[in-house]
């Protein structure tokens, strides 16, 4: 992985991709004690960061190889972003998602045009399922965040935070990613070390599920010791990337964690003050910029928020809980 395969991605993605603002809000300012910048790619094309990768990745392959088709796994970030992806290059995409993945992305996912097979995370082998079907079709696999292609298409966020954050005059900050297997923050920090050296990415993810943070910590690869059981579905992995773990060990600061009732206040929140829907997953970065504010340093604090793909049951429990 490098910066010049980022910025090709990014001349793929131009026309494609929508260019996510960074937004601002003085509530959220005083809750954190510092000045809040939310980049809101719950915005984006199939309501999530992931259509980056998606795009990156269908578009990058080889025309024979693309021609004959696309697979991925996913619990339905990624699955939407390669369905969508594979849906305007008019080739074929089956996307291999768990059972108890939010019906909204399962719906999502075949209303893109995608063919889904379901299978159950606790006893199935979703590897040996992929590898099946990509052998019986010839189709191309595209992993969620431990491919090259997918890591530059995420990456091309990085490159909109780093000029949208010299338009405001910032240059030095922590940029908070929500992080599953690490491509998310792996191609941000990759862009931020090329085009603004002085804005640090940092791995936020929901407790129990921390294995990046841990992985950071030991310096080297942990494993979680379970795969579901957390509303933050969309950012649940069993471990860091191979890819990625050695670029967010050498570019990214210490992990940040947050509990499940954190990234609900923080839905309600984005939803009050910014009129933003995000899913849980997607608000865990917002989550520890407003009540994790001893554990970050500066004036300044720039987040993502990765997604917003939220069952409606789930959503509303976050308003009336926290209200905003």
């Amino acid at each position: 992985m490098n910066i010049e395969m980022i910025r090709a991605a990014q001349t793929r993605l131009d026309g494609h991709v929508r260019r996510t603002p960074l937004l601002g809000s003085p509530f959220l300012d005083e809750i954190a004690g510092r000045r809040v910048w939310i980049k809101p790619e719950c915005l984006q094309h199939t309501g999530s960061f992931k259509f980056r990768g998606g795009w990156s990745a269908v578009s990058g392959l080889d025309p024979e190889a693309r021609a004959r088709g696309v697979i991925a796994f996913s619990s339905g970030n990624h699955a939407q972003g390669v369905a969508l992806a594979a849906s305007r290059h008019g080739v074929r995409a089956i996307i291999v998602m768990p059972s108890d993945a939010p019906q909204t992305k399962i719906d999502n996912t075949r209303a893109l045009g995608a063919e889904v097979v379901l299978f159950d995370r606790a006893k199935d082998d979703r590897n040996a399922i992929c590898t099946k079907l990509s052998q019986e079709h010839g189709l191309t696999l595209i992993v969620p965040y431990d491919n090259a292609l997918v890591i530059a298409g995420q990456g091309t966020c990085g490159l909109e935070i780093a000029e949208q954050a010299a338009a405001e005059g910032i240059t030095e900050a922590d940029v908070l990613v929500c992080c599953g297997g690490g491509g998310f923050t792996s191609g941000v920090a990759l862009s931020l070390e090329a085009d603004a050296p002085g804005l640090r990415a940092r791995p936020v993810e929901p407790e129990d599920f921390d294995d990046m943070a841990r992985s950071l910590a030991s310096g080297h690869i942990e494993r979680n010791s379970r795969l579901s059981g957390s509303l933050c579905d969309a950012i649940i992995t069993p471990q860091p990337g191979n890819l990625t773990f050695p670029i967010v060990s050498r570019l990214a600061g210490p992990g940040l964690v947050v509990n499940e009732d954190e990234a609900l206040h923080a839905m309600a929140l984005a939803f009050s003050r910014l009129k933003l829907v995000a899913e849980p997953g997607g608000a865990v970065a917002l989550a520890a910029a407003l009540f994790h504010s001893d554990e970050i340093e500066g004036e300044d604090v720039i987040v993502t928020v990765s997604g917003g793909n939220v069952d409606p049951a789930v959503f509303c429990m976050a308003l009336e809980r926290f209200g905003g």
